[in-house]
């Protein structure tokens, strides 16, 4: 029991922390399943650690999400921007196509070429802010970018920041757009992983409720630090940590 426990604090941490940075949750989730036989690693696990990051991002953005209701301008626009991803996502998981892109050889070369992206990007200039140029235009964008995440090694958080800050929007608030798009997104994974269990039983244990627990604290300690980080710091540490593993990765394929 111990042995599970260890390895639930493991995962809740690679989830929380990878899936708010720009450095992919699910090629890190991926590497290590690979490394690692994780007895605990399974579908209901999954879900679970999902849905502590869901649950942490709407509890950080609680008081943003409540003023939607009087901001039904800023609320489209994130639902719009949702609708890509979620489209070619399900596509994807219905017709399984999405586990021939989970293998380590892609995520190599992805976190290679987006992070060398991500780098180009973060050196526009500011000069765009949510308040006042988020529009149709850019967030259909920013989604259309969003898409790509469904490659592991791409990010969700790193594409949609590289598509924000192609549009010159600041750094945080390319964070915040990244992290009000994560809630639509972390929704529907944990959609599509319930509707996969329905012929299982959903047994709720002291492992499921840890996992929520853990990646619940992971999340929202990640999504509150980052935001801090950005208002002083530029990107490059994240790409240079893409670079890194992508060329372990790179040099164990082929060498």
């Amino acid at each position: 029991m111990f042995q599970d426990f260890i390895e639930i604090l493991i995962l809740s941490a690679i989830q929380g922390i990878s899936e708010f940075l720009p450095i992919s949750s699910s090629a890190h989730l991926i590497i290590v399943s690979s490394l690692y036989d994780l007895k605990t690693s399974s579908l209901l696990i999954d879900i679970s650690l999902h849905l502590g990051s869901l649950f942490a991002i709407i509890f950080f953005f609680r008081k943003d999400l409540l003023d939607l209701k009087n901001n039904h301008k800023l609320l489209r626009l994130i639902l719009i921007g949702s609708m890509p991803l979620i489209i070619i996502g399900y596509i994807l998981h219905s017709t399984e196509f999405i586990n021939v892109l989970r293998n380590i050889e892609i995520i190599a070369w992805t976190t290679l070429f987006f992070g060398m992206i991500l780098y180009l990007a973060d050196q526009k200039k500011i000069d765009q802010k949510i308040s006042s140029d988020l529009n149709m235009r850019s967030i259909i964008f920013i989604g259309l970018f969003q898409i790509l995440a469904l490659i592991p090694g791409v990010s969700r958080a790193g594409i949609t920041m590289t598509a924000a800050r192609f549009l010159k929007f600041n750094r945080v608030d390319s964070g915040k757009i990244s992290f009000l798009l994560s809630i639509p997104a972390l929704a529907g994974a944990s959609f599509l992983g319930l509707k996969d269990l329905h012929n299982e039983s959903l047994e709720i244990n002291i492992l499921i409720i840890f996992a929520i627990v853990l990646s619940f604290i992971f999340s929202y300690t990640t999504v509150k630090f980052f935001l801090s980080y950005l208002n002083k710091f530029s990107l490059n540490i994240f790409v240079i940590y893409r670079l890194i593993i992508a060329l372990i990765l790179l040099s164990i394929i082929y060498f």
